[in-house]
C-alpha cells in the first residue's frame, strides 16, 4: 500500500495571516486616539468586558465551551495564565498611556526592544548561555538605551515596561502554550481580567468620571468593537503561527512597531530629534545582528514574542 503524504503546509496563507495580525496591532494607536476623551484606564476596561464577549460567542460558535471548561479545571493552567494576564494588563494600560499621552513612537521602541528582552530572559530565567551575535545584539541595544536615555533625560521607562511586560507575557504563555488554544486561552486570560474591569468602570461610573455614552454616537462605535479590535489580531496570529516557519515568524513581528513609528512620526508628528534617531538606529542595528542570528542558528532554540495586546 503507498505511502500518502501528509499536505503541505500552507505557508502562504500562513504568512498572510503572521502580517495581517502584525498590521492591525501596528494600528492600534489610531483606534485608540478614536476612543478619546475616554482615559486609559476606561478605555482597558472595556476592552477585557468586550473581548469576554466577543471569546463567549466565539466558543458558541465553534461549539468550544467543552474545551474552555476543560481548561478551567486545570488549575495549573488557570494559574499560569492567571500569571501571564497581569503582565498584558501592564502592557494594555501603559500602551494605552503613551497613545493618548504623544509617546507612540517611544512605545513603538519598546516593541523594538522585546525581542532583546526575550534574549535576555533565557540567560537570566533559563540560565542560556548567549551565542557571540546575541551578545553583540545586547551590547548595542544597551548603547541605544544609553543614547535615549541622555536625549530623554531619564530613562525611556515606557519603552521598557512595554517590553519588559510582553515579554514576561509570552514567556509565561510558551509553558501552556502547547496544551491550550488561541480562543480558550483569551477567555480565560479576559475571566481573569473582568472582575477588575467591571469594578473600574463602576467606580468610574459612580464618580461620574465614565466618558463612555457622553462623547457622542462614533465614540461609543468605536468603543462597542474594542472585543474585536483585541480577539482578531490574536486568532489570526494563531492561524499563521500553525502554517509557518518560528523564523518566518519571528520576523513578521516586526510589521508592528514599524507601522507604529510611522505613525508617530509621520501621522501623529511626534518630536524625533537627531539623538533619537541614532538610538533607533542602533536597535535597528541590534535586531537585524539578531535576525542573522536566528537564520544562522535553525536547530537551536530562537526568541521571538509571539503575541501582542
Amino acid at each position: 500500500m503507498p505511502l500518502v503524504r501528509p499536505p503541505a503546509p500552507k505557508s502562504g496563507v500562513g504568512l498572510v495571516f503572521a502580517i495581517a495580525a502584525y498590521g492591525l496591532w501596528g494600528f492600534l494607536p489610531l483606534y485608540f486616539l478614536l476612543l478619546a476623551p475616554a482615559g486609559a484606564l476606561e478605555i482597558v476596561a472595556w476592552r477585557i468586558v468586550l473581548s469576554l464577549v466577543f471569546c463567549a460567542f466565539l466558543l458558541t460558535a465553534t461549539r468550544s465551551w467543552k474545551v474552555f471548561l476543560t481548561l478551567a479545571r486545570d488549575r495549573r493552567a488557570v494559574v499560569t495564565l492567571g500569571i501571564a494576564s497581569s503582565f498584558i494588563l501592564v502592557n494594555w494600560i501603559v500602551y494605552v498611556i503613551a497613545t493618548l499621552s504623544g509617546h507612540v513612537v517611544e512605545a513603538a521602541l519598546g516593541y523594538f526592544i522585546n525581542p532583546i528582552f526575550t534574549v535576555l530572559l533565557g540567560v537570566f530565567v533559563l540560565r542560556e548561555r548567549l551565542r557571540p551575535l546575541q551578545w553583540v545584539a545586547v551590547a548595542i541595544s544597551a548603547a541605544a538605551v544609553i543614547v535615549l536615555a541622555v536625549n530623554y533625560g531619564a530613562l525611556p521607562w515606557i519603552a521598557l515596561v512595554l517590553a519588559a511586560s510582553f515579554g514576561l507575557y509570552g514567556f509565561i504563555k510558551k509553558s501552556v502554550g502547547g496544551t491550550v488554544d488561541a480562543v480558550s486561552g483569551l477567555t480565560m486570560e479576559t475571566v481573569l481580567l473582568a472582575p477588575f474591569a467591571l469594578s473600574l468602570l463602576i467606580v468610574l461610573a459612580a464618580n461620574g468620571r465614565l466618558v463612555t455614552g457622553t462623547a457622542g454616537l462614533g465614540q461609543v462605535l468605536a468603543i462597542s468593537v474594542a472585543g474585536v479590535v483585541t480577539a482578531v489580531p490574536l486568532l489570526l496570529f494563531a492561524a499563521g503561527a500553525r502554517r509557518i516557519p518560528l523564523t518566518h515568524l519571528g520576523l513578521t513581528q516586526y510589521f508592528a512597531p514599524v507601522l507604529q513609528f510611522l505613525i508617530g512620526v509621520f501621522v501623529l508628528r511626534e518630536d524625533m530629534p537627531f539623538a533619537r534617531w541614532i538610538g533607533f538606529a542602533l536597535v535597528w542595528g541590534a535586531l537585524v545582528v539578531l535576525t542573522i542570528d536566528m537564520i544562522r542558528a535553525p536547530g537551536r532554540l530562537r526568541r521571538a514574542s509571539l503575541e501582542l495586546g
